[in-house]
C-alpha cells in the first residue's frame, strides 16, 4: 500500500505547470484509495490556456472592458492577464501565445497615454518577431474623428508584421460599443479554441459581468441638490457647480474617476426637426437597440440630433447628387470636411438641402445612439458622503441665427431643476489616481474646468490628513469673474493644506499668460519637486493645452536639470511609467 501520493519524474517532459496538475491529480487518487470515495470538488482544477488581454485607455473604458472580458475569458477556460500597453516593453513575449489588444484611440488618431510606450516598443527595431503569438485587435473610437480608431488599427498592423497569426478580423467601433465588443470576443473565444460553449449576444453576457446594479446601459435615477453658476458678473463663460445626491444608489466612487451622465435632447429642438421632417411626432421609428418608439420619444431620449456623423453626411451629399459636396469626401478634402461638419446638426442639413426627403424612420436609421457624457467628479466622498459633484462648462453659441448648446451641459442647467433626476453612473477611472503614499508630493494643472479632479484631490487629501505638499495651476480668463472655487482655494492656501498655488489669468493683461507659461517661470522649484518624487498631473483641454503643457515640462525638464533634449523626453516617458505623470483629458 501507498505510504506517500506518487509523483512525476522531475525529467519527465512535460511543463512546470503540467507537472503541477499531474501531481496534484495523483495525490487525490492517493486520497481516494485511502478513503474509498473522493469528492470531485477536491480535484484540482485543470490547467488555464494562457492568455493576454493589454489595453490603452485615456478615460478608462477600454480597460474596464478588458477586465469585464477577462472575467468572462476565465470562465470559458482561459487564465487570463490583464495589463496596459504601455508595460509591453516588459512582458516576456515569448511567453505571449493569445493576444488581445483593446484599445481606445486619444484624440484625432493619437495613441492614448498608457500604450504609448508599448507602441513605441513594438514599432522599434527591438520588437521580437511574434510567429507564436495569436491575436486579435478591438478598436474603440468615435466616427466623428477622421482618424477613427487609429490607434487599433495601428497595433493591428504591427503584431501582423511582427508574424503573429490573427485569429479573427479587427473589430473598430463606435462611441455605442458593447454589442460590437461582445460579438468580437465570442468571435475570438471561437477562434481560440473556448473550453466551454458560447453565450448568445442577446443573454447580455457583457452586462452580467459589470460589478454594480447600475451602469452606462442601466444609469441611476439620481436627485438633482444644487446647480449653480460659478463665474461672476462680466465672463464670457457659464461655469456651474452641481451636487447630485447618490443615496439608495449603492454606487461608490474615488477621486480621479468620473461620472456618466445620460441626458435628454431639447424639446425646442426636438420639435423643430419635427417640423423640418414634415412629420407629426407620433410616426413609428426603430429603437436603436431594436423595438419601436414614437419619432418624439426617439429623437428626444435616444439619438444624438445635435452632430452630423460622416454617414448622416454622405447620405445627403448622395441624395442631393450635387457634385461639390460629393467632392468633400475624397481624401484630398479631409480637413475642409471636417471643418463642414463642425457645428452643423441635424437640422441644419435639412435646410441646406430642402430637395432631399427621409422619411423619419429612414432619417433614424442614420443618427447615432445618443451617448453619455463622461465629468471629472470635483468631490471627495470622504469630506461628501452620498453625494457627487461635478464642475460643468455649459456649452452655448449661436451661429447663422440660430441658438446652440451642448446637450448635457444645458440638460443639467436648463433642463432638470433642483430635485429634479440625472440618470448617472460611475465610470472608474483605473489610473488617475492619487499616490498611496500620503507623503507624496502632487502638482496639479487644471485650467478651466479642469480644476475639477484637484477639487476633489485636495479636499481628499485634508480629509486623510495627508501631510505630502500640494501645488495647483489654475488659469482662465480673468481673475474678476472666472476664479472658479477661489474662496476654497485661498483658504487652502491660508492654511497651508495648498503648499502653492499658481494661477494666470490669459484676459487680465494684454499678452496673454497660462498655465505652461508659469511653469516655465517656475522651473527650478518644479524641477526640485520632482526631483523628489512629486507626482504630476493634468486635466482639460487635450488638443491645446495639454499639448502645451508637455512642451513645458519637457523644457523644465531641460532647464531645471540640465538635460539634453533626448534625455528630457527619456526622462519625460520614465514618469509615465512610474506612473508618475499622469493626466484626464478630453
Amino acid at each position: 500500500m501507498l505510504t506517500a501520493p506518487p509523483t512525476i519524474p522531475e525529467n519527465a517532459p512535460f511543463t512546470t505547470e503540467q507537472k503541477a496538475w499531474i501531481n496534484g491529480y495523483l495525490a487525490g487518487l492517493y486520497a481516494c484509495s485511502r478513503n474509498s470515495t473522493i469528492n470531485s470538488a477536491q480535484l484540482p482544477e485543470a490547467p488555464r490556456e494562457p492568455l493576454h488581454i493589454l489595453f490603452g485607455s485615456q478615460t478608462g473604458t477600454a480597460e474596464g472592458l478588458a477586465h469585464r472580458l477577462s472575467k468572462l475569458a476565465k470562465s470559458k477556460g482561459f487564465g487570463a492577464q490583464v495589463k496596459p500597453l504601455g508595460e509591453g516593453a516588459a512582458l516576456d513575449w515569448s511567453a505571449v501565445k493569445n493576444l488581445l489588444v483593446i484599445t481606445s484611440t486619444y484624440g484625432d488618431g493619437d495613441m492614448p497615454d498608457n500604450a504609448q510606450s508599448g507602441w513605441e516598443f513594438l514599432a522599434s527595431d527591438q520588437a521580437p518577431m511574434l510567429a507564436q503569438t495569436r491575436f486579435s485587435v478591438l478598436a474603440l473610437g468615435d466616427t466623428n474623428y477622421s482618424a477613427f480608431c487609429q490607434a487599433g488599427k495601428k497595433f493591428d498592423a504591427r503584431l501582423e508584421e511582427l508574424g503573429a497569426q490573427r485569429v479573427t478580423p479587427r473589430v473598430d467601433c463606435d462611441v455605442d460599443y458593447e454589442k460590437a465588443a461582445l460579438e468580437w470576443f465570442e468571435s475570438v473565444m471561437a477562434g481560440l479554441g473556448s473550453h466551454t460553449t458560447t453565450v448568445s449576444v442577446a443573454n447580455s453576457e457583457l452586462d452580467v459581468a459589470v460589478a454594480t446594479d447600475y451602469s452606462k446601459t442601466n444609469p441611476f435615477p439620481a436627485k438633482l441638490l444644487t446647480s449653480r453658476v460659478l463665474n461672476g458678473a462680466g465672463s464670457s463663460k457659464e461655469t456651474r457647480h452641481v451636487e447630485i445626491s447618490l443615496e439608495g444608489s449603492g454606487l461608490s466612487y474615488q477621486v480621479g474617476d468620473a461620472l456618466g451622465v445620460m441626458p435628454s435632447n431639447c424639446p425646442a429642438l426636438v420639435d423643430e426637426l419635427i417640423r423640418a421632417l414634415h412629420c407629426d411626432g407620433e410616426e413609428a421609428v426603430p429603437l436603436p437597440s431594436g423595438g419601436e418608439t414614437s419619432l418624439r420619444a426617439a429623437l428626444q431620449n435616444h439619438y444624438d440630433i445635435t452632430k452630423v456623423s460622416n454617414e448622416l453626411a454622405r447620405d445627403f451629399f448622395d441624395r442631393s447628387g450635387e457634385v461639390s459636396y460629393k467632392q468633400l469626401l475624397s481624401p484630398a478634402h479631409e480637413e475642409e470636411f471636417k471643418k463642414y461638419l463642425y457645428s452643423r446638426d441635424v437640422i441644419d442639413m435639412l435646410v441646406e438641402f430642402p430637395q432631399v426627403r427621409h422619411t423619419a424612420a429612414e432619417l433614424c436609421a442614420l443618427l447615432k445612439k445618443l451617448a453619455p457624457r463622461l465629468y471629472s467628479i470635483s468631490s471627495s466622498p470622504l469630506a461628501h458622503p452620498g453625494q457627487v459633484h461635478l464642475t460643468v462648462g455649459v456649452v452655448r453659441y449661436e451661429i447663422k441665427g440660430r441658438s446652440k448648446g451642448g446637450v448635457c451641459s444645458t440638460f443639467l442647467a436648463d433642463r432638470i431643476g433642483v430635485g429634479g433626476t440625472v440618470p448617472v453612473y460611475v465610470q472608474a477611472s483605473h489610473g488617475f489616481r492619487l499616490p498611496v503614499d500620503d507623503q507624496v508630493p502632487v502638482i496639479m494643472v487644471g485650467p478651466g474646468t479642469g480644476i475639477a479632479p484637484f477639487r476633489a484631490f485636495l479636499e481628499e487629501r485634508q480629509a486623510r490628513g495627508a501631510k505630502g505638499r500640494n501645488w495647483l495651476f489654475f488659469g482662465d480668463q480673468r481673475e474678476s469673474s472666472d476664479y472658479l472655487y477661489r474662496d476654497a482655494l485661498e483658504e487652502w492656501k491660508k492654511e497651508g493644506h495648498l503648499t502653492r498655488l499658481s494661477t494666470a489669468f490669459s484676459r487680465d493683461q494684454e499678452k496673454k499668460i497660462y498655465v505652461q507659461h508659469r511653469m516655465e517661470e517656475e522651473v527650478a522649484e518644479l524641477w526640485s519637486w520632482l526631483q523628489e518624487g512629486a507626482c504630476f498631473y493634468v486635466c482639460g483641454d487635450a488638443s491645446r493645452m495639454a499639448k502645451d503643457v508637455d512642451q513645458a515640462l519637457h523644457r523644465v525638464a531641460e532647464a531645471g536639470g540640465g538635460l539634453t533634449a533626448e534625455a528630457a523626453a527619456d526622462y519625460i516617458k520614465k514618469l509615465r511609467t512610474e506612473k508618475r505623470y499622469l493626466r484626464d483629458v478630453y
